[in-house]
């Protein structure tokens, strides 16, 4: 009978814990309208829309598309279906940053939400073609000298970068939105 109360004890347990847990799952993640009627944080980071392959070939050069991983056709259309998406639900940045990538640059392009500044510490670290350390301590620095006037800044970047900051992974185009200042994220269905 002891035996029976302990697995019975155990599986309460278990959908007590799980069921604690369900709201903080559902709050991980906002629909883009929900986003748009209330953002949350200052930065809504998007990782480049879909460029096939992963890395970059051994002959990178920064100011070089042809030895890059680029967009194809399927990213060129996610990254202007983004930025219509955007637009239609009236969302706005007050800067554009983006990674000196070629395909980060040409999202952040074709997203048409404005004038896009290149910025090194959105760089990817991936491969070690920027130093992780300082591109990081770079960005976090930028992070804390956001102005704190209810504005949104878009960063489009690379999964590594989202993740190092953020702590969440992303696919090709998609977005989290980040608070600095908390250190919370939420990733963003666009």
């Amino acid at each position: 009978m002891s035996r029976v109360r302990h697995v019975l004890r155990g599986m309460i347990s278990g959908l007590v814990a799980v069921l604690i847990m369900l709201p903080v799952a559902q709050a991980d993640e906002l629909s883009a309208e929900a986003y748009a009627r209330a953002p949350h944080g200052t930065v809504l980071f998007v990782r480049h829309a879909l460029a096939p392959g992963t890395g970059d070939p051994t002959h990178f050069e920064l100011k070089d598309c042809a030895t890059q991983r680029n967009l194809d056709d399927v990213g060129r259309e996610q990254a202007k279906r983004l930025g219509v998406k955007m637009r239609d639900l009236g969302i706005s940045f007050s800067r554009i940053y983006s990674s000196q990538w070629c395909r980060c640059l040409e999202t952040a392009e074709l997203m048409q939400m404005g004038v896009v500044e290149e910025l090194p510490y959105l760089n990817s670290f991936y491969q070690g073609i920027v130093p992780r350390a300082e591109t990081l301590a770079g960005l976090r620095q930028v992070l804390d000298d956001l102005p704190e006037d209810g504005s949104v800044t878009l960063m489009v970047t690379h999964f590594v970068t989202i993740s190092a900051i953020t702590g969440q992974g992303v696919g090709s185009g998609e977005a989290v939105a980040y608070d600095p200042k908390t250190g919370t994220s939420v990733k963003v269905n666009f």
